[in-house]
């Protein structure tokens, strides 16, 4: 353990000095790397929050720390960005799908999409395509499910991404760092519809339309 952290000492400090050269130093940001490098863990979901900080120009640290568990484990540790990152891109969610625009709910997906219909039958949709079947990929079942999403209701797999609803719906973070949709399942939506009536029947969830 003890080598361990001294390994990611190293590499920290090295991240951190990549990220702040000298010659542009600004001191509120060289404060705070200041105090990530000195915040260095030997817990590694700890680890993980501090090697994205330190990619961060203003991350939320307070936010971060307070929401980075969920089922499946640490988010910083399984996507590699902050819970605030996440939380950002499920907040743009909700409002494009609760104002009904189409354009600002393309503006979350990923290109190609990977759509799976209520059958199974899976499809990597361009962008043209997105457009095209948005209706059927994006009905109000879907819409509605966008609008309920909850950072806390979140399950993380190891580099694999985040999903909703027993794999209803994935975001996959991009190259730039930010979560989009990548994956829409209708067949695992109606099966989280069945599973959630069935808690309702045995008294262990609320009911749903």
């Amino acid at each position: 353990m003890i080598a361990r952290t001294a390994t990611y000492a190293l590499f920290l400090g090295g991240s951190l000095s990549a990220c702040s050269p000298v010659a542009d130093a600004d001191p509120d940001r060289e404060e705070l790397l200041a105090t990530v490098e000195a915040a260095a863990s030997p817990d590694p979901a700890e680890n993980c929050l501090l090697m994205v900080w330190s990619g961060q120009e203003e991350p939320d640290v307070e936010f971060d720390r307070a929401h980075d568990s969920v089922e499946g484990g640490a988010i910083s540790c399984a996507t590699g960005t902050s819970p605030s990152q996440f939380e950002a891109a499920i907040s743009a969610l909700r409002d494009a799908a609760q104002s009904g625009n189409k354009a600002r709910v393309l503006e979350q997906i990923g290109i190609p999409l990977l759509y799976i219909d209520s059958t199974g039958e899976r499809r990597e949709l361009s962008e043209d395509q997105v457009e095209e079947l948005f209706d059927e990929v994006f009905d109000d079942r879907v819409m509605d499910m966008l609008q309920r999403l909850d950072l806390s209701q979140m399950t993380v797999e190891r580099d694999q991404g985040a999903f909703f609803e027993l794999g209803s719906l994935w975001l996959v973070v991009d190259d730039t760092g930010r979560p989009r949709v990548m994956t829409v399942n209708r067949q695992a939506l109606e099966e989280a519809a069945i599973a959630a009536r069935d808690q309702t029947e045995r008294g262990e969830g609320k009911p749903i339309d």
